[in-house]
């Protein structure tokens, strides 16, 4: 976000508009690779892992190489081997650490490719050393080996098809799992040594399962769940070889992903070390140095954007009315968008843009929805701004009515021409979105 227009319009706002950039900073900031590293490896639960024997280092995920060159950077650990698989090359990473790019949001080939290599140093793991898991948001693409019998090309239809029949995260997941030689917790199983997994979580709720689709942990899912979950979604739609796969797991000829309980995965220790609630705390901590007197809404911000956030804004409206001036209002989540146009945005632009009529008569409050991973949608900005002023400023640039964007799903053309896209950059992180709401005196 650009500097607001300096009118008579615009003036009384532009500080709340700077708080909540710097608020919003701090935020991404407090689940930087960095940050989470370094407050993980201070547990002594996992200082006593990772000090303790040889370490073979598979990252996985938007922040990979952030990741594995933040742990890279650990001193005394003895890493034998170390690779990232992500979407780009983050500067820091260190020449000991492979790179290995691969596909996001649809794995291809370089995403077999790269599942290869971390079955690879998996399996390479001697039962005196341990196998160590950074993961972040879309390793599930990234790190992808269907189990012999179905292609990946199979894999990427039936998640597509049922994504259109409706199919939610979990039941995607279970199919996805019983599909692959990695996910539900098969990496783990076939390392012979400790596994440590390390996430970095976009999913809301922090299930461990879920990040990643659980390379490092046991799966609770079934071959039965799998086959339900296919009947529902797509039916006779799916390959024939998934069909047939999923068949022969339920019949009992194929083993099932690993349960609690199970030898091969029994020395399996995981943790959550970046969340939303992380995310929200270092925005507070900020907000209370900035004067404001701040509170945190506990619940996830679910739900699609445009339909949820009028609802929020009432909500934290009643939260900052037992504050004292200025207050903050910070809560966090991860909404989405059905989209039915052919414009370009995303949920945190959607979520800013619904709320313009609602904000119009708060002269001294503004607030911000942004994506901590800098990147919202197909906008390549974070999120947007929305103040008082916002209406009567689109008016001025000729812009047309609020609800025309949003029906495009075009919520970037309204906020760009007046300077109230939020800019962030590739954050490295991604823990889901943050909203931010701030009222000054008056």
């Amino acid at each position: 976000m650009v500097g607001a227009q300096q009118d008579s319009l615009t003036v009384p706002v532009s500080k709340l508009k700077e708080d909540l950039l710097e608020i919003a900073r701090a935020g991404v900031e407090s689940v930087s690779a960095r940050r989470v590293i370094d407050r993980a490896v201070r547990d002594p639960r996992i200082a006593d892992i990772i000090t303790s024997r040889p370490l073979h280092v598979v990252a996985a995920g938007k922040a990979a190489s952030a990741m594995a060159a933040a742990f890279a950077s650990v001193p005394h650990l003895a890493i034998r081997k170390a690779i990232a698989i992500g979407t780009h090359e983050h500067a820091s990473l260190p020449p000991g650490v492979e790179w290995i790019e691969s596909s996001h949001p649809y794995p291809d080939a370089r995403s077999e490719a790269a599942g290869n290599r971390a079955l690879a140093i998996a399996q390479g793991v001697h039962s005196g050393e341990a196998l160590v898991l950074l993961l972040s948001g879309g390793a599930s693409a990234l790190m992808a080996v269907p189990l012999p019998g179905v292609t990946l090309a199979d894999k990427t239809a039936t998640t597509r098809l049922m994504m259109l029949a409706g199919a939610d995260i979990h039941a995607l997941n279970t199919v996805r799992r019983h599909l692959s030689l990695i996910k539900g917790g098969r990496l783990a199983a076939s390392c012979v040594g400790t596994t440590l997994t390390l996430a970095i979580s976009d999913v809301v709720g922090d299930d461990l399962h879920a990040i990643g689709s659980g390379p490092g942990v046991p799966d609770g899912t079934t071959w039965s769940d799998a086959a339900s979950a296919l009947a529902t979604y797509g039916g006779d739609a799916h390959a024939d070889r998934v069909k047939a796969l999923i068949k022969a797991g339920v019949d009992g000829a194929i083993a099932d992903t690993p349960k609690i309980g199970d030898p091969s995965i029994a020395r399996v220790t995981a943790r959550v070390i970046g969340s939303r609630a992380d995310a929200m705390e270092g925005a507070r901590a900020t907000a209370v140095e900035r004067g404001y007197h701040a509170v945190v809404m506990p619940d996830a911000i679910t739900g699609e954007a445009k339909m949820i956030a009028p609802a929020w804004l009432a909500r934290a409206r009643a939260m900052a009315a037992h504050l004292p001036r200025p207050a903050c209002v910070i809560s966090s989540g991860e909404t989405t968008v059905r989209v039915t146009g052919s414009g370009t945005g995303g949920r945190n632009l959607e979520f800013a843009l619904s709320l313009v009529h609602d904000m119009t008569n708060d002269r001294n409050a503004a607030v911000m929805s942004v994506g901590t991973d800098g990147i919202d949608g197909t906008s390549g900005v974070a999120g947007g701004v929305v103040d008082s002023t916002s209406l009567v400023r689109a008016a001025r640039a000729g812009l047309q009515s609020p609800g025309h964007y949003l029906a495009a799903n075009d919520s970037f053309a309204f906020f760009a021409p007046l300077d109230d896209v939020v800019r962030l950059g590739r954050t490295d992180t991604n823990v889901g979105d943050l909203q931010v709401l701030v009222i000054d005196e008056g």
